[in-house]
């Protein structure tokens, strides 16, 4: 499968602080590619770098064959962007928003299409400030496909939106990938990005930490751990053993990450032996991107 967007020593500085740090990676034609990370990791910067607005520090850049900061204009004609943040006038009706943006392209534009497919024409005389944030997600979505783009960049596509709205979304950007989009997306919502991403590359503190398919990083060590309840163990205690990377307590549900789960078990099972201390629905189990984003932060956090 062909690459449409290849990044190779990627770097972007601004003055003295170095927001992006020799990134490299591959996005395939017709995959949803994730960008994740904490808020200030570099995803924004990137996908502004990936998208032309911003212009790289260093390292080399192609997106659909082009060079985006010396190529901008034939680049624009093929790929769409979705911003966190989309001025349209507050009393814009949806239908002149679309009818607008739709003659900005040269040719017929998908806009009768993206009409059924996102269920806007309930919306068409509803002014934009009038409508929710879902649905001005689903308004903003339609007018960067309306020319029908090879490629499409969402920046924290759902971001606001309830857990119901949210659904809808990846719905959507699924569609719009059926219909021949290569997506690309940041999002700091993990679960977002283990059901709606095919790969996903993790970024912390401006520099690539993985990139893999969601199950493969979830193979990664660091999302297992040891699961029990009990009343007598303490988290101190837990994170006093050996091995030990991050533990979790709610009530007395425990979450026990270690780098060897086999001798933490060990200690485990000998410590409440011996102080007669019961453990219940112990087992062995694999994270979500969740637990290996938690993970990498405790890491950042100790350097």
């Amino acid at each position: 499968m062909e690459d449409v967007i290849s990044v190779m020593n990627l770097s972007k500085s601004f003055g003295s602080t170095q927001a992006v740090k020799s990134l490299s990676f591959q996005v395939k034609k017709g995959e949803i590619f994730g960008i994740i990370g904490p808020n200030g990791a570099g995803k924004t910067t990137t996908l502004e770098i990936l998208e032309g607005i911003q212009k790289p520090t260093g390292g080399e850049v192609e997106v659909l064959g082009l060079v985006p900061s010396r190529q901008l204009r034939e680049l624009n004609n093929r790929i769409g962007v979705q911003f966190q943040a989309t001025s349209i006038q507050k009393k814009m009706k949806v239908k002149e928003a679309l009818d607008l943006f739709s003659t900005f392209y040269k040719g017929d534009t998908q806009k009768d299409e993206l009409i059924a497919l996102l269920d806007l024409g309930e919306k068409l005389d509803v002014c934009f400030e009038d409508l929710s944030g879902g649905w001005k997600q689903r308004v903003t979505l339609a007018l960067a496909t309306l020319h029908q783009p090879e490629l499409l960049f969402l920046d924290e596509p759902s971001m606001g939106l309830d857990p119901h709205a949210r659904r809808e979304m990846w719905g959507m950007i699924r569609s719009l990938r059926d219909k021949g989009s290569t997506i690309v997306l940041s999002t700091h919502y993990m679960e977002e990005a283990e059901k709606l991403c095919d790969r996903v590359a993790m970024i912390y503190s401006g520099e690539l930490k993985a990139v893999n398919t969601p199950d493969e990083l979830l193979n990664d060590v660091a999302t297992h751990y040891i699961g029990f309840e009990s009343e007598g163990v303490s988290y101190d205690f837990l994170l006093t053993l050996r091995d030990v990377a991050h533990v979790e307590k709610e009530d007395h549900h425990f979450k026990v990450f270690s780098e060897d789960l086999q001798h933490t078990a060990y200690q485990i099972f000998t410590y409440c032996h011996q102080e007669g201390i019961v453990l219940r629905n112990f087992k062995f189990d694999r994270g979500s991107l969740d637990d290996l984003f938690v993970q990498y932060s405790e890491k950042e956090k100790t350097g």
